[in-house]
C-alpha cells in the first residue's frame, strides 16, 4: 500500500486509541482529516487509476489545441473545435442524467472510459499518420463531447457510493473529502500534463500525446473492475424518462440553493472558463513563446487549483462553503481582467495561480454544497445539471471566446469576460442570505451545524455518527 494511504490508515487508528475530547485526538484528527475518504478501499482504486489517467486528459489537451492552432492560425477554430466538443453535454446532460440513475454507475464508467480510451488512440493513429485535417479532429471532439456528457454526471454520483460502506449510510463529510482529494488529483495532472505535453510535443509531436492518453485509460478502467461495490438496489421507474426529466428540472428550478449556485457557475461557464482556449494565442502571440510556454501557463493555473484543492480538503465541515463561492467567482474574474493586461511571462504565471485558485475554490465548493444537499433519487439528475452548467455551457463561451480574440483580440477579450464573472459574483452576494436561510434548517437536521440548545462537539458526534 503506498504511503499516503498507509499514513491515513494509520492516523485513523490513533485516533482511535485516543480519548475522545483529548487534545492529542484533535490535533491527530485535524492532520487525518485531509485524507479521510481514502480509509475507503473504493475510492483509493479511484484516485490511484484516476490520478494516471488524468494526466493522459491534460496531455491531450493541450496537445489538441496547439495542433488546431498549428493547422489553421485561427483563434475562431480553437473555439469551434471546443464548442464541438462540449455542446453534446449541453444537449444531452438532463437525459444522461436519468440514464445514470437507471443504470449501474460502475458498467457505467466502464463503458465511458473505454470508450474515450479508443477516441484518443484514433486521434493518434490519425496524427501520426500525418493525414489528420480540421474536420477529423471536429469529428472526434464531438465523440469524446458525447461521451462525456454521461461519463460526468456518472462520475459524479457515483463518488457517494466509494465512500459509503458496504451495508451503511454515505457520510456526507466524507463525501466533501472525497470531491476535494478529487479535486487534487485533477489539479496535479493540470500541473504535470501541461508540461509534459508541451515536452512532447516539442521533441516528437502531438501524435504521441495522444498514444499516451490513450493508453493512460488502462489504469482507471482497471480500477473500476477490482473495486468491491454492491450493485445499487434501484426501484424499477413507473414514470417515463421525459416525467423523471421534468422532475428534476422542476427539483433544480425550484430549491434556491441549488438554482442560485448553478446559475452563477452557468454564467461563469459561459463568460469565463472558455479562457483556455484562448492559451495559444497568448503564448504565441502575446508573451511569444511556444508550446512550452503554454505549458506553463496551464501548469500555473494548475497549481492555484491545487492549492484550493488541497484547502478544502483540510476543510472539516461544509460550513462556510457558500461564502467561498462568492469569493471564489470575485478572484476568478480579478484574475482574467489582470491577466489580460499583461504582457510579461512571470506576471501571467502569477496571474494564472490567481485564476485557477478562484476557478477551482468555486467549483469544488459548489459541487460539495450541492451534493450535500441532494437526495440520493435525485443525485444523478442534478449532478446532470451541475454537469450542464459547469461544462455545457462552456461550449458556447468557447464559441463566443473565439469570435470575441478573432475581432477584439485575446486581451481585451479576457478582460470583458472577467468583468462578466465579478458581476455574477455580485449578484450572487445579494442571493447569499435567502440561500442561508433556507440551508440553516437541512443543515441543522443533519447535524452540520448545532441546533437550538446543541453544542458543537455535540453536532460534530451527530455529523460522524458517534
Amino acid at each position: 500500500m503506498p504511503p499516503l494511504f498507509t499514513r491515513a490508515r494509520s492516523d485513523q487508528m490513533e485516533e482511535q486509541r485516543t480519548p475522545t475530547g483529548s487534545q492529542e485526538t484533535r490535533r491527530v484528527s485535524r492532520f487525518s482529516h485531509a485524507w479521510r475518504a481514502l480509509r475507503h478501499r473504493n475510492f483509493r482504486l479511484y484516485f490511484t487509476g484516476q490520478s494516471i489517467s488524468l494526466v493522459g486528459n491534460w496531455i491531450t489537451r493541450i496537445a489538441t489545441s496547439w495542433l488546431v492552432y498549428r493547422l489553421t492560425g485561427s483563434a475562431f477554430l480553437l473555439g469551434v473545435v471546443g464548442f464541438a466538443g462540449q455542446i453534446p453535454t449541453f444537449l444531452l446532460a438532463p437525459f444522461a442524467g436519468v440514464i445514470v440513475e437507471r443504470m449501474d454507475r460502475r458498467r457505467l464508467l466502464v463503458c465511458t472510459q473505454v470508450l474515450a480510451g479508443v477516441q484518443s488512440l484514433m486521434l493518434a493513429a490519425l496524427t501520426l499518420a500525418k493525414i489528420i485535417t480540421i474536420h477529423e479532429i471536429l469529428a472526434l471532439s464531438v465523440l469524446q463531447g458525447l461521451i462525456n456528457a454521461f461519463d460526468m454526471p456518472g462520475r459524479q454520483s457515483f463518488l457517494v457510493r466509494m465512500v459509503t460502506p458496504e451495508g451503511g449510510k454515505p457520510n456526507k463529510e466524507d463525501l466533501g473529502n472525497a470531491i476535494a482529494l478529487n479535486s487534487s488529483i485533477v489539479n496535479l495532472a493540470r500541473l504535470a500534463g501541461p508540461a509534459i505535453a508541451g515536452i512532447i510535443i516539442a521533441a516528437v509531436g502531438e501524435g504521441w500525446c495522444f498514444l499516451i492518453d490513450g493508453a493512460s485509460y488502462i489504469a482507471v478502467v482497471a480500477s473500476l473492475l477490482m473495486m468491491n461495490v454492491s450493485r445499487s438496489v434501484t426501484e424499477k421507474p413507473t414514470s417515463s424518462m421525459l416525467e423523471q426529466m421534468r422532475e428534476g428540472w422542476s427539483y433544480v428550478t425550484g430549491f434556491k440553493p441549488i438554482r442560485t449556485i448553478l446559475t452563477l457557475f452557468a454564467l461563469i461557464s459561459l463568460m469565463g472558463m472558455p479562457f483556455m482556449v484562448l492559451m495559444p494565442i497568448f503564448a504565441a502571440q502575446v508573451l511569444h513563446g511556444g508550446p512550452n510556454t503554454l505549458g506553463f501557463l496551464t501548469g500555473a493555473s494548475g497549481v492555484g487549483a491545487l492549492i484550493s484543492a488541497i484547502s478544502l480538503a483540510m476543510r472539516k465541515s461544509v460550513r462556510g462553503l457558500t461564502t467561498m463561492i462568492q469569493v471564489s467567482a470575485f478572484c476568478f474574474g480579478a484574475g482574467l481582467i489582470l491577466f489580460g493586461l499583461s504582457h510579461h511571462l512571470a506576471l501571467s504565471l502569477i496571474l494564472m495561480l490567481l485564476t485557477g485558485f478562484g476557478m477551482m475554490q468555486g467549483l469544488a465548493a459548489s459541487n460539495t454544497v450541492i451534493q450535500t444537499l441532494v437526495p440520493e433519487d435525485k443525485r444523478g439528475r442534478v449532478m446532470s445539471y451541475y454537469t450542464m452548467a459547469f461544462v455545457g455551457m462552456a461550449p458556447f463561451g468557447s464559441l463566443l471566446a473565439g469570435a470575441l480574440a478573432h475581432h477584439f483580440g485575446a486581451p481585451h477579450t479576457v478582460m470583458m469576460t472577467g468583468s462578466a464573472c465579478i458581476l455574477g459574483a455580485l449578484w450572487f452576494t445579494t442571493q447569499l442570505p435567502s440561500v442561508r436561510r433556507v440551508i440553516r434548517p437541512i443543515y441543522i437536521e443533519m447535524g452540520i451545524i448545532p441546533g437550538e440548545g446543541q453544542t458543537e462537539e455535540a453536532a460534530e458526534h451527530t455529523l460522524s455518527g458517534s
